[in-house]
């Protein structure tokens, strides 16, 4: 049928990781119970992962991990990149509470403030798995088939906007830049091995980096010198902070633009 065709063509060699997330069916299907489980693999999997990054996962660590021979897994799942997307969902989980109906978000405030608190609330749980699955960071790129708990994010971030007049166009892209600045600052702390920028701050660390490199050399760079004396050298976290207020002042005065031309 023309419509099968449709769908093997867009998921294409990927059409494995589709059947794991979205089946709803576990191999072998037949027989006593088994000892293995696509849930034990991948979260034997995870915590591999959570312990030595991506690169300490591979069929053969996993299988050692479940004293199971790497044959045994096979049954399971056909290989590592279909683990791998089995592995992004599972350390996703599920998404924060949904918005309420009337848009009011979860405290309950009238919409405009309500869309608010709630893609806050959102951006936080985000920033919290990125710091407990840093290897998300590297896994969770390019073109791949997104799972249901992935997917539920997303939904519950377009809840949140759902009442506030922007366009599913428009949503769609203010969930992707408030994800773009959560993603990019646990990138900033993952690379300095800080974990969660939220818990840390990056910012003390750089300025104290910063520091250093301008030791004598403060007349050449002027501008960076100024704005590091005039943090105080105090550990801060107001990249994150600040970024995401700012971002979601931009989104209300876009939204009452938009009102005022309707």
């Amino acid at each position: 049928m023309a419509g099968d065709e449709d769908k093997r063509s867009v998921f294409g060699d990927q059409a494995g990781s589709v059947e794991l997330l979205w089946g709803g069916r576990e191999r072998p299907s037949r027989g006593p119970k088994p000892a293995l489980s696509l849930e034990r693999i991948t979260r034997t999997a995870v915590s591999l992962a959570d312990a030595g990054g991506l690169a300490a996962v591979s069929m053969q660590r996993v299988a050692a991990e479940l004293d199971f021979t790497k044959m045994s897994l096979y049954r399971y799942v056909p290989g590592k990149s279909e683990l791998v997307a089995l592995m992004i969902d599972t350390a996703m989980g599920e998404p924060p509470g949904a918005a309420a109906p009337d848009g009011s978000g979860q405290d309950g405030r009238d919409g405009r403030d309500g869309w608010r608190a709630a893609l806050w609330a959102w951006a936080e749980a985000l920033a919290a798995v990125y710091a407990r699955h840093p290897w998300l960071l590297e896994a969770a790129v390019g073109p791949r088939v997104m799972g249901p708990h992935e997917l539920g994010w997303t939904e519950r971030a377009l809840a949140a906007l759902a009442h506030t007049g922007l366009t599913g166009g428009e949503q769609l892209d203010a969930v992707v830049v408030v994800h773009g600045h959560i993603r990019t600052l646990a990138q900033v702390s993952a690379s300095m091995g800080l974990g969660s920028a939220r818990a840390k701050g990056p910012e003390g660390v750089m300025s104290a980096a910063l520091n250093e490199l301008l030791a004598g050399r403060a007349d050449r760079f002027p501008a960076v010198a100024a704005a590091v004396a005039d943090t105080g050298g105090a550990s801060r976290d107001q990249a994150w902070e600040f970024g995401l207020e700012r971002i979601l002042d931009g989104l209300e005065a876009y939204m009452g633009r938009a009102r005022g031309r309707t």
